[in-house]
């Protein structure tokens, strides 16, 4: 009987060995999805030496985080940053494999804002600084957490090396049952100098449109190699509904009404209110300049946005119709990570049928468009808005790489183009 409870103990033992071992491979496994922020945080800037809020930058150069806190009570934030594989689940790496010195580190540049109604924190991060760089190119997840370690929010950035060369053109699609609709990138990567090694299973890229995570296409493997090119010239693997251009808004003078501003208001913070929007899937394309869904902060009444702009809440209205059915319908933009949350959710007006919403925003200028999520939670950003191949969007590729033997994948070369040169 001793020695049957010892063996029991032992088993008993090693199968919750195996248990915690598989939980936390498995923990290993999950893809790191960008956390959105508690209500509190607002205005996330997070970019590279170039203006989109897109931060990817060349190994060695820097990236910029900024936002505010309109608890505005200077508390402290801490950062951690995750090396990622292309799929984004954390790497096998160490952190001294991928960092030199530390991170979990507390944000020390902060200021809060001067003369504004809306009282609030400001918080700058530089990448690398005074206490890490970064020693490998790839993804990498930056999160920031408070002081008690709770995980504030979380974003995407991408370091590269630029050892390859890589072309991207766009064409309207071939498909007749989308030929007016969908737009298609082709790609060629020139290795040149740099030694790719069994590329058709070492090569892989992501293709996204307008900077926007959840339509990178992913898992497309070269159609044919000539000398040291990859190219790939696929026609519905590599297409994208076109949508249309964003819609926009400019507050950086807070007083003035524009063709977007139909009045503005001061009450506790100024209010803007803007003209009726209009469903466009049924009408003709028209173009106007956007930024793509991007955002920038900025005023008139002050030198230093940062500090001196002022929030402002913005109301949006809609009308509905019976393409919105049951289904919520969100206000859709960079200014929030495109996150469909209860904050920029529309709700209906009885007394005036439309869908109606408030959103506070910095200074600034803003693209968006209203995005539907139906009741069985399928997201669709152009229901409203319609599909167009002749839409401006920009489109950016991403190389990685990672030979037999690595323990990464290196992100070796990037290349962007934009559907304003389509061509048949």
């Amino acid at each position: 009987m001793l020695i049957f409870a010892v063996q029991y103990h032992a088993m008993k033992h090693y199968f919750f060995l195996l248990l915690s071992l598989g939980s936390f491979f498995l923990a290993q496994a999950q893809e790191l999805v960008e956390k959105n922020p508690p209500s509190n945080i607002k205005s996330i800037l997070f970019k590279g030496t170039t203006a989109d809020q897109f931060p990817i930058i060349e190994l060695g150069a820097y990236a910029y985080l900024e936002f505010d806190d309109l608890n505005a009570s200077e508390d402290d934030y801490y950062y951690k940053i995750v090396h990622c594989d292309y799929t984004w689940k954390p790497s096998n790496l160490l952190k001294s494999q991928y960092l030199s010195g530390l991170d979990n580190q507390r944000i020390t540049e902060y200021s809060n804002s001067y003369n504004t109604l809306q009282a609030y924190s400001n918080y700058r991060l530089t990448i690398p600084n005074n206490n890490l760089s970064l020693k490998i190119s790839g993804n990498y997840m930056l999160e920031v957490y408070n002081d008690i370690d709770e995980l504030q929010f979380s974003r995407r950035f991408l370091v590269y090396k630029n050892m390859v060369t890589v072309g991207v053109s766009t064409k309207r699609t071939r498909d007749f049952n989308f030929l007016n609709e969908k737009q298609v990138v082709q790609v060629t990567i020139n290795a040149g100098n740099f030694q790719l090694i069994n590329p058709k299973r070492a090569v892989k890229i992501a293709i996204l449109q307008n900077y926007y995570w959840t339509s990178a296409l992913y898992n497309i493997k070269p159609q044919y190699t000539i000398g040291k090119e990859l190219i790939y010239k696929y026609d519905t693997e590599t297409s994208f509904f076109g949508g249309n251009e964003f819609l926009n808004f400019d507050t950086k003078d807070l007083r003035a009404t524009t063709t977007a501003i139909a009045r503005v208001q001061l009450e506790d913070i100024y209010h803007h209110y803007l003209h009726t929007d209009q469903h466009r899937s049924k009408e003709p394309y028209t173009y106007f300049p956007d930024i793509n869904g991007d955002f920038i902060v900025g005023t008139q009444q002050g030198d230093d946005a940062s500090r001196e702009a002022e929030y402002t809440s913005i109301h949006f209205k809609l009308p509905y119709k019976e393409t919105i059915a049951l289904n919520d319908v969100y206000v859709f933009g960079k200014f929030n990570n495109y996150a469909l949350t209860e904050e920029n959710k529309l709700t209906y007006n009885e007394n005036t049928g439309y869908m109606e919403g408030v959103l506070k925003l910095k200074q600034g200028f803003y693209n968006y468009k209203y995005a539907i999520k139906t009741e069985d939670n399928q997201i669709n950003i152009n229901t409203i808005g319609g599909d167009f191949h002749y839409t401006e969007n920009n489109y950016l590729v991403l190389v990685y790489y990672r030979n037999f033997g690595d323990q990464f994948d290196s992100l070796i070369g990037l290349g962007s183009g934009n559907s304003s040169n389509i061509t048949n």
